[in-house]
Parts: structure tokens; sequence; C-alpha cells
């Protein structure tokens, strides 16, 4: 079992950047595979970023490549992802998710944590 909190979502201007930060709890935290996906409100769940147990293999949707990074210290059971250049649409309710996987697809992850709201103004 793997319980996800993430933190570190806001409200930001257009072209700020936030860091949000995704801490799990277990001692297999560096088993997991973890991605980041987002909701907007009255869309479904989309894809953002994903990387590897090791962090040596990362997943991009084209959305946020070259804008967002996701890393993860294994030490610390936690996972980030570093948003600049933030644009209005990137406004969406931010969830992380631990699987066995890397994988774009949403119901290929096991857990996730409860979401955190990011908010980019124009």
């Amino acid at each position: 079992q793997v319980q996800l909190v993430e933190s570190g979502g806001g409200l930001v201007q257009a072209g700020g950047s936030l860091r949000l930060s995704c801490v799990a709890s277990g001692r297999t935290f560096s088993r997991y595979a973890m991605g980041w996906f987002r909701q907007a409100p009255g869309k479904e769940r989309e894809f953002v970023a994903a990387l590897s147990w090791s962090g040596g293999n990362t997943y991009y949707s084209d959305s946020v490549k070259g804008r967002f990074t996701i890393s993860r210290d294994n030490a610390k059971n936690t996972v980030y992802m570093q948003m600049n250049s933030l644009k209005p649409e990137d406004t969406a309710i931010y969830y992380c998710a631990a699987g066995m996987e890397l994988v774009v697809t949403s119901r290929s992850y096991s857990y996730w944590g409860q979401g955190t709201q990011v908010t980019v103004s124009s």
C-alpha cells in the first residue's frame, strides 16, 4: 500500500513557475514508476509526465514538454514536478500517481494522491 500526498499548488501569473511535490508513504516507493496527471473543470483527467523507478526514463505530454520537468528523490520518497512558463491552460487539479509500469494511461496506476490545485491567471 502506498499513500501519496501532493503539495505546492497555488495561484500564479502566466509565465510564472511552481514546483509540485508528492510525498509517498511506505518503504517500496523506489519500486514504483511515478506519474503526474491533471484534470481541468469539465475535462477528463489527462497525462502530464511520468518517470521510471530510477528516474532514468521520462515521458511528457506534448503540451508541457520543454516547460515541465519531473524528478524524484527516492531517499526522500518524493517526486517533484517543476513547472515553468505556466499558461492559463495549465490550470487544473494536479494528481500524482504510482504504478508498476512507466506508462501514460491513468488506469495503469494503482495509487493516487488527493490532488493539488494549480491556477494560472492571464
